[in-house]
């Protein structure tokens, strides 16, 4: 016997009653007044390509990032003429009104930029340090020099551990124990509690030399999607500290969107994780964004954040032998996707929203009444009508070659009705 159950929409990212992952607890830490731990939600960085001598392409590049989302920018500061230029960007940033905090990403000899660019070091808004980049010979003295800047200014620092830069010595000394051990450890394992021993000495060393609790980040990235897994998780365990996530060289294209999917969103799941950056390699002459939108569609995918609206659409299949639906998808992506400078301003919560295209009776119905508003089009040998669900209710049906241009009103109308304008 079949009983007609009430559908109920899918429940939307940023809702209040959207079961979540708890997260781990941590200090919040203030990145030029963007708030960074596990009170807020989870903020999306990246990281500029340009030269940053080159202050106006900088600048350019910043804005576009922050534009697409990023709530925070890294940028590289290697030279004398690389650390002249950030006030510089800074400036040039805040005269176009954006104000999205600018982060100096420093190796080898950030202690010596630092010292002779105050101006720099006053304009950052935080500070990344490498502990297995500040030298080798007076390792400790230069990270110190660079944490006692970033305390004069009260600015925050990230240690940010790479295995691809690890500390050597440390490595060594960690092998050479193991070596000696009755039971020793695989080789990996080592590498993965060198990683965060060095994360952790240097937090350590860190607040030692004055820097408040709640002004250090970590990270401890890798390129291994399964050795990223395990260092995060042995991290979480040992401290409070916010972290930041991202698979670093993630690689090009798919492969580094999957590879940092599957590692980003089994720790976000485990509610591991306080910001996060996709590293893509972009492709030539590609937009250095897209790896904000991919950070952006993971958290909303996991229902954590909310961003843009989503449609939700079928793969089709014989029964949609016709392309008309894949393009009407593709049609109202993009219409929602233009419309979101003006929509995220003048219309709060529209972000959340959700659509479906559908392309037969299978599933389209059903799906449509998921969403807030669905369109459900006719497949191969069906009646050429197109049933639109409004909030798990029949709307209307449409009809004619102007189905996408009545759904794209319909959704104006439900966005006008249902979040109102400030």
């Amino acid at each position: 016997m079949s009983r007609n159950l009430p559908v109920v929409p899918r429940p939307a990212a940023d809702r209040p009653d959207l079961l979540r992952p708890t997260r781990r607890a941590t200090p919040s830490v203030s990145v030029g007044g963007v708030l960074v731990g596990s009170a807020h939600p989870i903020v999306v960085q990246s990281m500029t390509n340009t030269d940053t001598a080159d202050a106006a392409g900088t600048a350019a590049q910043v804005a576009h990032l922050a534009g697409a989302g990023s709530q925070i920018v890294r940028v590289t500061v290697n030279n004398e003429e690389a650390a002249a230029a950030v006030p510089k960007i800074v400036r040039r940033l805040a005269d176009e009104g954006v104000t999205v905090p600018i982060v100096g990403d420093f190796h080898y000899n950030g202690h010596k930029l630092l010292a002779a660019y105050p101006a720099t070091a006053a304009a950052l808004a935080k500070y990344r340090i490498n502990p297995g980049n500040v030298g080798t010979k007076r390792r400790d003295e230069n990270f110190q020099t660079i944490v006692k800047i970033a305390n004069e200014h009260a600015k925050p620092v990230r240690i940010g551990v790479n295995w691809g830069s690890l500390d050597q010595d440390l490595l060594t000394q960690l092998m050479e124990e193991n070596a000696k051990s009755s039971a020793p450890e695989s080789a990996r394992a080592v590498t993965i509690e060198a990683i965060v021993r060095s994360a952790l000495q240097s937090a350590e060393l860190a607040e030692e030399t004055g820097v408040p609790h709640d002004r250090i980040l970590l990270s401890a990235k890798t390129s291994s999607v399964r050795d990223l897994i395990d260092v995060y998780r042995e991290l979480a365990s040992r401290c409070d500290y916010a972290l930041h996530l991202g698979l670093t060289e993630a690689g090009m294209g798919m492969k580094g969107i999957v590879a940092t999917s599957s590692a980003l969103a089994i720790l976000l799941n485990e509610g591991i994780g306080d910001t996060i950056r996709v590293s893509l390699t972009p492709e030539p002459g590609g937009d250095r964004a897209l790896e904000v939108e991919v950070a952006q569609q993971l958290l909303q995918s996991l229902g954590l954040r909310a961003f843009s609206p989503q449609v939700t659409s079928c793969p089709g299949c014989g029964r949609t032998t016709s392309v008309f639906f894949q393009e009407m998808a593709q049609q109202i992506q993009n219409y929602l996707k233009s419309q979101m400078p003006v929509w995220r301003d003048r219309h709060p919560g529209v972000e959340a929203m959700e659509v479906a295209v559908m392309g037969c009776v299978v599933n389209g119905p059903g799906e449509s009444k998921h969403a807030n508003l669905g369109i459900s089009l006719p497949g191969t040998f069906e009646e050429p009508v197109a049933p639109v669900f409004k909030d798990g209710a029949l709307l209307t049906t449409l009809r004619g070659d102007r189905i996408v241009a009545e759904f794209t009103e319909i959704l104006d109308r439900y966005v006008a009705e249902h979040y109102p304008s400030r």
